[in-house]
C-alpha cells in the first residue's frame, strides 16, 4: 500500500507486482534452525533448501542430496503437523506475524501459491494457484502465456468442510492454548499417529480452494484471538481490515470459537 501511493513520485512508467501469500517464515535464523532441528528433527549437517507447511498435513522439507541417491540433486523429509511439539511454536512465529491479516498479499497484482492446488508431487512440481486481482495482473499472466513461461491447468476448485477444520485448528493451537492458561504439550503425536492422521485429513478434509479458505481463515481466527488479548476488543476491531472482521463474523455462532473467544477475553480480564 506504501509503495503504491508513492508510485508517483519515482518517474517509473509502470510497475508489476507479483507477490506470494504468507510463507510463515521463522523471525531469524537462530528460531528457523531450531524449528527444523528440535521440531522436524532435520539433521542440521545437512543443507536445508527450504521448508513449507504443505496441504498434506505435513511440513515438507527440501534438503540438498549430496549422494545423489535418488537420481536427483535435493530430497525431501517430511513431518506430520501433528508430530511438532506444541512448544516449538511461540519461538518459530514471530509477534509481527500474529497482528498481521494480510495473509493473501492483497496489493500484488497477482499472487502464486500452493494453497488451492492439489498436492500431485513435489512442491516443486505440483501445480500452483494464481490470483489475479486486476488488468495489469492479467497482462503479467497474458505475456507469461504467450512466451511458453507458464503452463495453465483447469480453474481452481474446492471440497470439504474448511470452517470445522479452522475452528478446529485454532482452538488446539499452542498460541491460543496459551492465552488461555492451558497445558502445552512437549510433545507431538507419535509419528506413525501423526501419518494416520494426516491421511485421514488428506482424504476428508477440505481440499484445494477450500484448503485455502481453511488456512486463511485459521490464521485470521488465531490472529484476530490474539490482537484481542493483546488490545482488547474496542482498539481491536478498530485496527482490524473489514475483511477480516467479515470472516470473523462467520463464526459468530460456532459454539467452539465463542466459547475460546469468551475464555481469552476473560483471562485478558484477570490478568490486568
Amino acid at each position: 500500500v506504501t509503495f503504491r501511493s508513492i508510485q508517483h513520485t519515482l518517474n517509473l512508467e509502470q510497475v508489476y507486482v507479483l507477490g506470494t501469500n504468507c510463507a510463515d517464515n521463522s523471525p531469524t535464523p537462530k528460531a528457523a534452525q531450531s524449528f527444523l532441528q528440535n521440531g522436524v528433527g532435520v539433521d542440521m549437517n545437512k543443507n536445508v533448501l527450504g521448508y513449507e507447511f504443505m496441504q498434506d498435513y505435513r511440513v515438507h522439507v527440501k534438503l540438498e542430496d549430496n549422494d545423489n541417491k535418488n537420481g536427483d540433486s535435493t530430497l525431501y523429509m517430511k513431518k506430520p503437523y501433528f508430530c511438532l511439539p506444541g512448544t516449538i511454536a511461540k519461538e518459530a512465529i514471530a509477534k509481527s506475524c500474529l497482528t498481521c491479516f494480510d495473509y493473501t498479499n492483497a496489493v500484488a497484482d497477482i499472487v502464486i501459491g500452493y494453497m488451492g492446488a492439489p498436492l500431485d508431487s513435489t512442491m516443486e512440481e505440483s501445480y500452483q494457484t494464481i490470483t489475479v486481482r486486476n488488468k495489469r495482473g492479467e497482462a503479467m499472466v497474458q505475456t507469461a502465456l504467450e512466451q511458453n513461461r507458464i503452463q495453465m491447468g483447469p480453474i481452481a476448485s474446492g471440497s470439504g468442510n474448511y470452517q470445522t477444520a479452522s475452528v478446529a485448528t485454532v482452538s488446539s493451537d499452542s498460541i491460543i492454548m496459551e492465552m488461555m492458561d492451558q497445558k502445552i504439550p512437549s510433545e507431538g503425536m507419535p509419528v506413525w499417529m501423526g501419518n494416520i492422521m494426516a491421511d485421514f485429513l488428506k482424504t476428508v478434509g477440505p481440499k484445494g480452494l477450500n484448503f485455502a479458505r481453511y488456512s486463511i481463515d485459521y490464521h485470521i481466527l488465531r490472529n484476530y484471538l490474539y490482537t484481542l488479548y493483546v488490545w482488547g476488543e474496542n482498539r481491536a476491531t478498530k485496527c482490524m481490515p473489514q475483511y477480516a472482521l467479515d470472516i470473523v463474523d462467520q463464526y459468530s455462532n460456532d459454539k467452539t470459537f465463542v466459547s475460546v473467544k469468551e475464555t481469552i477475553l476473560k483471562k485478558r480480564q484477570l490478568s490486568k
